[in-house]
């Protein structure tokens, strides 16, 4: 039998075949429909996403952009776990913090009728709304807020700095809260009374 003919999921996982049954399985523009997919598990691949949402395999980074967002497709969260995922391979891999980063966003509207669409890192956009929650995590010690927005199916981009600083400075009170509306949902980012006075 032919080494280049695969029939089942590979014994040992690797990038390359990954990547190859990905671009089998896609058809159209669309993203792959990984959450109708139940291959089963071959393992733990070599392969992390930094918090700044560089792709590492093999402890290097990965340069092509066409390959981080043809991986970005198929990616999957399983409870607190993440897998991408074939139709006849699912493997793990290690996510720092997000998956994605939000680096950009575009704003139409203002007030309650504001809608705030997010750019990721790796082509995705999505529109923040009931659908897609922006939610913010401090750290314990320092204060130091983290910005998520969700992307897709359990998938969340960690908003960068530059972004949650323009989002900031757009926000408004409501309640006891200060946040920001988008897609008619208002999503606190902070308790009013801790917002600095000065």
């Amino acid at each position: 039998m032919s080494e280049n003919k695969i029939t089942t999921a590979s014994p040992t996982p690797s990038a390359d075949g990954i990547a190859a049954a990905a671009r089998a399985a896609q058809k159209g523009r669309g993203l792959p429909p990984v959450d109708k997919w139940n291959p089963e598990f071959c393992g733990d691949l070599d392969m992390r996403i930094a918090r700044d949402g560089t792709w590492f395999y093999l402890g290097t980074p990965i340069g092509r952009p066409e390959m981080v967002r043809l991986f970005s497709t198929i990616l999957r969260k399983d409870g607190d776990d993440y897998f991408l995922v074939t139709p006849v391979e699912k493997v793990g891999i290690t996510v720092d913090d997000a998956p994605f980063v939000a680096i950009d966003f575009e704003v139409a509207g203002t007030g309650k009728d504001q809608t705030l669409t997010f750019l990721t890192n790796v082509g995705d956009s999505t529109v923040a709304g009931p659908d897609a929650p922006i939610r913010v995590t401090r750290d314990a010690e320092t204060g130091e807020p983290s910005p998520y927005v969700l992307v897709r199916a359990n998938l969340e981009a960690l908003i960068d700095r530059k972004s949650f600083y323009r989002l900031v400075e757009i926000g408004a009170h409501h309640g006891d809260w200060f946040g920001l509306w988008s897609g008619g949902e208002f999503f606190g980012l902070i308790p009013s009374a801790d917002l600095p006075t000065t």
